[in-house]
């Protein structure tokens, strides 16, 4: 099948990035470690090119499917001689299109990032963190166990942890970064308990044993049950939760918004390829097994999140000033389209059109989503701002964004020819053939979707002419490069990628065909959001605020985002702090604290009034020797004597 050796350095170019820039960033031009880490990912995505080119097209199918391809493999730690913890690069399909996601969107990024960063005292600092969260995702994405993911899936976090938290001198940055630590931690939780639960009933971590139809999964006849549910569908629930707070899915979607503290390259790396996409790929890479366990019941739930979250992003998207917000909430949107997806779909041809439709997405999404928050990036270097009141008039000032900017807009919105149209009409596709209700809540959100990301556009780069104390700028060559880049992209992969040749869950060739009965009313409606919002935002009018008004209370609820972070911070405060921690935190300190502080101070006692016993004087020593046989003599003497009275 070829040699695939080589896709190791896909893995460990970053790596060395990472620790030279690290170790020695410090030491040398803050430029140099810029251009280490560029040169680095620019290498691992050549090569990440030539492993998609070589699979898919030298390879190409074996026996009608795709074939899955151990390119390393090495045992780690061994538990039993079933249960081994192994480390490598497996390469199929959906790994195979990620590696190329993942390492096309962050070499954007650190080419972008080495004008976007460009006199920032953590300059080395900030490419030496990029590359480890690169490291981060790529190990996550060729795992070739479930042990392996869930490893690589932490250090996500703690790359997350880092980025976000990059400006660690201000308190909103330090806040949203432990904030998004801990919302994932809790997600995390039941992931592992998944794992565990999955590992021990199915006696193995690799993930093509656990999806195989006679695994142990899929092929036992009496599969274990506890209190009367599957234990295999609890897990994958629960392995699913790890999946949905690591995408940001309601209810755990609370983290999100607050990780747009971090540098704008660092909001456009987690959205569009990184982090929050790994719930996503982590139901892929189990799809078989969620769609076979207990009929497929699970994928319900997976769908129904998928679509709540959607709408619910969707909602909150309109109403938000802040630019990465609105981006963010349009993420969490989107990635609900991708999970939606996932949960109606089937295995086997037409059948399986929702997971080939959610990859696609994925795919497609990564590339004008990194091109939104890059364009956003460059328009608050201009304004510095990210506040949409604070802009305005920006076409004339900055053009390569304006319109590179309109053409992701176009993308997300569903207008064809653009990639979002192509991947977005099979979600709905896919939608309808599986549910009425899940596939009409989509349709609505496409509207919407269409008329939030025009309310920026036309707010930022028309709308209200502004005066600006610095005349704004189209960005530098190296900022605006990569924009450029991704609108090419954005403009041809959806119609120039048959998709469903490369990525399908039976692992064959699917030859699909767009669905005009299906494309038509999402291309309307798509079309009535944008024209909507060109009446509201293109000219500045006071029709927006009688809008809002009317409104009323749900707008202000929506704006607040539903208070949804004021539940949790009474939950934390006033249930988790002040009823649960409080307690158990005086009971250690009174209770057991004060036990061992007691049994100390009376060690300690002790220990004083028996310090004079060891003085180190002979003649005491002698003295006290001889008193206490004299004290004995005359209690033998008296208790004889006594002894003697009664007889």
């Amino acid at each position: 099948m070829g040699d695939f050796t080589y896709t190791i350095w896909i893995f460990l170019l970053p790596v060395a990035a990472f620790l030279i820039t690290g170790l020695l960033g410090s030491k040398m031009p803050a430029k140099v470690s810029g251009w280490i880490g560029t040169a680095s990912i620019s290498v691992a995505f050549l090569l990440a090119l030539r492993t998609a080119y070589q699979y898919f097209f030298q390879v190409g199918f074996v026996d009608g499917k795709r074939p899955t391809i151990f390119a390393y493999k090495e045992v780690w730690m061994k538990f039993t001689d079933t249960l081994t913890f192994d480390m490598g690069i497996l390469l199929d399909p959906i790994s195979v299109m990620m590696l190329v996601v993942v390492t096309t969107v962050s070499f954007m990024v650190h080419v972008y990032s080495i004008g976007y960063m460009k006199g920032d005292k953590g300059y080395y600092r900030f490419f030496s963190f990029l590359s480890l969260f690169s490291v981060s995702m790529l190990g996550l994405v060729v795992a070739t166990n479930i042990f392996q993911i869930y490893f690589f899936w932490e250090l996500v976090g703690v790359s997350s942890y880092l980025l976000i938290g990059f400006y660690y001198d201000k308190p909103s940055a330090v806040a949203a970064a432990k904030k998004a630590f801990i919302v994932t931690r809790f997600a995390d939780l039941g992931f592992l308990i998944g794992i565990l639960l999955l590992s021990y009933h199915a006696g193995t971590f690799d993930f093509m044993t656990l999806v195989s139809e006679d695994g142990p999964l899929l092929g036992q006849a009496a599969p274990p049950v506890f209190m009367g549910l599957s234990v295999f569908g609890i897990a994958l629930s629960l392995i699913f939760m790890g999946g949905a707070g690591k995408s940001a899915m309601f209810p755990l979607h609370i983290w999100l918004p607050d990780a747009m503290e971090g540098p704008t390259p660092v909001s456009a790396l987690i959205h569009a390829a990184t982090m929050v996409v790994a719930g996503v790929y982590l139901v892929a890479r189990l799809f078989p097994a969620y769609h076979g366990v207990d009929g497929g019941a699970v994928l319900n739930l997976v769908a129904w999140t998928g679509a709540i979250s959607s709408l619910f992003a969707a909602i909150i998207a309109m109403t938000q000033d802040d630019i990465k917000r609105v981006l963010a909430f349009s993420t969490m949107s989107q990635i609900g389209y991708m999970m939606l997806a996932l949960g109606v779909s089937g295995m086997e041809g037409h059948h399986g059109l929702g997971y080939m439709a959610s990859m696609f997405h994925l795919f497609t999404h990564a590339m004008f989503k990194a091109l939104l928050f890059l364009g956003a990036g460059s328009v608050i270097h201009a304004v510095h701002s990210n506040l949409m009141s604070d802009m305005g008039g920006l076409h004339k000032y900055m053009k390569i964004t304006s319109w590179t900017f309109l053409i992701a807009c176009l993308a997300i919105s569903g207008i064809p020819p653009f990639s979002g149209f192509f991947s977005k009409d099979e979600i709905l596709v896919a939608a309808f053939e599986h549910s009425k209700v899940l596939w009409a809540i989509e349709y609505i959100v496409a509207g919407i979707t269409a008329f939030y990301m025009f309310r920026i556009y036309f707010g930022i780069f028309w709308g209200k002419k502004r005066t600006y104390h610095h005349t704004p700028h189209e960005s530098p060559l190296v900022m605006a490069v990569p924009l450029l880049i991704l609108a090419g992209l954005t403009m041809v992969i959806g119609w120039a990628l048959p998709f469903g040749e490369y990525v399908m869950p039976d692992r064959m060739a699917y030859h699909g065909h767009i669905d005009w009965s299906m494309a038509i009313p999402s291309i309307v409606i798509g079309l009535v959001g944008i024209v909507a919002a060109y009446f509201l935002y293109f000219k500045e009018t006071s029709i927006p605020d009688k809008v809002s008004n009317a409104f009323g209370q749900t707008y202000v609820w929506a704006k607040d985002k539903f208070y949804f972070d004021e539940i949790y911070q009474f939950f934390a405060h006033k249930i988790m702090f002040a009823g649960v921690a409080a307690p158990v935190a005086w009971f250690d300190r009174h209770v057991v604290d004060g036990f061992m502080n007691g049994v100390g101070w009376m060690t300690e006692t002790f220990s004083y009034l028996l310090a004079g016993w060891q003085s180190g004087k002979v003649r005491q020593y002698a003295f006290t020797f001889v008193a206490g046989l004299l004290v004995i003599l005359f209690a033998v003497l008296y208790l004889n004597g006594f002894m003697d009275f009664k007889g």
